[in-house]
């Protein structure tokens, strides 16, 4: 399978299975194979950004933010095939293609994010990234543990 970002997938729960971190988020809901996740393809890592349907739950929390800190970069709103969502950057992750159950596809096409979404998700995501490695974590699962155990799991693939 050709993994790139910008597109939508969804991902197999023996991932969910192997990292046992309360910080992700469930990945069926009422039977349904939820979230769907924005992916960006960062060498053999993949990040996998969580979209919620739940944008009024979202809207909220995102004003809360911007008047207390001016901005908010760890969920955005946006729209994906004509429906809005809310973009959880928070609880991006990394991951390998391997966990990949499926793309998203509508009308049996790979759904892919307009390009002007993409560059803005993007930008917040390094923004968050370089948040981080300045000391200040805005995500809720341990992404440098799970990133650990992902390098490791390629590394011993490759043996």
């Amino acid at each position: 399978m050709k993994v790139e970002t910008g597109y939508i997938y969804h991902i197999k729960d023996e991932f969910f299975d192997k990292i046992n971190d309360k910080g992700l988020m469930i990945n069926h809901e009422n039977g349904k194979s939820r979230p769907t996740y924005f992916t960006i393809k960062d060498e053999n890592i993949l990040w996998f950004i969580p979209l919620s349907s739940k944008v009024s739950k979202y809207k909220p929390i995102i004003e809360q933010k911007i008047r207390k800190y001016g901005s908010c970069k760890s969920i955005m709103i946006g729209k994906i095939v004509s429906k809005e969502v809310a973009i959880l950057l928070q609880n991006a992750f990394p991951t390998l293609e391997k966990y990949i159950d499926h793309p998203h596809t509508k009308n049996g096409v790979p759904v892919k994010v307009s390009d002007n979404l993409r560059n803005e998700i993007l930008f917040n995501f390094n923004s968050l990234l370089a948040l981080k490695k300045q000391g200040t974590n805005l995500f809720f699962p341990n992404i440098d543990l799970i990133r650990k155990i992902m390098l490791e799991e390629l590394e011993t693939s490759k043996k």
